[in-house]
């Protein structure tokens, strides 16, 4: 009877369980050498992160507890990446991500009430995405990433707190569970395959960039 009442505990619970999955092995940036795992938990958190909404979604489980866990979880793992990001790469950097990690706090903050995962992706993953492919790009093309670093966080946390949402993002337009899979496997490409990351990392940045043009027109506009 307990062994019974343990599985449907864990059932219940499972796209909650993989949120803290998702932040869990994050400690090990805390670690002496620990950044240089950096672009390895991004892709895991971004995977996991992804994979409690196809959970609650496909096994029906959404709820209140466990949107405001995922947000949680977000803002946890997401400032810890652009704080652990700023302090490797100096004051300026570290400046730059104390912005963000503002604007992460308070783009969460705001969400902390919706009742179910959203599926669709947000302006503080696209952060961490762009993040992921800068370093990627600088690393095999052997150029400092910091100028584009820097960019990127003051401008998503710019876009974090947009009164419009970003329509056009990659990561918004995929809504099936098979297209969120294509997502996550064009960033494990873009690490294993040197040659794609500037290709890949432009698909982000034109669809984030057109997202927010787009989107800020349009609310001018209105």
């Amino acid at each position: 009877m307990k062994l019974l009442l343990a599985r449907k505990f864990i059932y219940k619970n499972l796209p909650n369980i993989v949120s803290v999955l998702g932040v869990l092995p994050l400690s090990i940036l805390f670690l002496e050498n620990g950044f240089q795992y950096l672009v390895l938990l991004i892709i895991y958190n971004n995977i996991m992160d992804d994979l409690d909404g196809i959970l609650a979604w496909k096994l029906n489980l959404k709820s209140q507890f466990g949107g405001v866990l995922d947000n949680v979880c977000d803002a946890v793992a997401h400032i810890i990446f652009v704080m652990t990001l700023g302090i490797h790469y100096g004051i300026i950097c570290s400046l730059a991500g104390l912005v963000a990690g503002a604007a992460i706090l308070i783009r969460v903050t705001s969400r902390i009430t919706v009742s179910a995962k959203i599926s669709t992706g947000s302006p503080t993953n696209e952060l961490m995405r762009h993040m992921l492919l800068i370093l990627l790009t600088a690393k095999y093309f052997e150029f400092s990433p910091v100028p584009l670093l820097i960019t990127v966080l003051i401008l998503n946390a710019v876009s974090m707190l947009a009164p419009y949402p970003m329509r056009y993002m990659i990561r918004t337009l995929t809504t099936s569970a098979a297209a969120i899979g294509l997502v996550n496997i064009s960033l494990m490409v873009a690490w294993w395959v040197p040659f794609t990351a500037p290709v890949i990392a432009f698909c982000f940045f034109a669809s984030y960039l057109y997202s927010f043009i787009a989107g800020g027109v349009g609310w001018i506009r209105n």
